[in-house]
């Protein structure tokens, strides 16, 4: 099945060569969890601060069961500081 991964700010440097828009399509398997897609991408995970499935936020500690879908989209942004 096919999810979309969007990372945003310094995380998008994990995408491969040539994506567009933050974003790349990829094949996962049925059941799949969060945890899983973002580790196939290499991220640190002290780096994935914000993840959202489909606009709605998963905290840390449910990432390794919340599985994924045919059609999702997985947003992540680093943590940022500023002011």
């Amino acid at each position: 099945m096919r999810v979309t991964v969007k990372l945003y700010a310094t995380l998008s440097d994990y995408l491969p060569a040539g994506s567009k828009n933050n974003r790349l399509e990829v094949e996962v398997a049925e059941g799949v969890t969060v945890n899983a897609v973002l580790a196939s991408f290499l991220l640190p995970p002290k780096l994935t601060h914000l993840v959202l499935l489909n606009g709605v936020f998963i905290p840390p500690e449910a990432r390794a069961t919340t599985s994924v879908a045919e059609g999702n989209i997985i947003a992540v942004w680093p943590p940022i500081a500023g002011g």
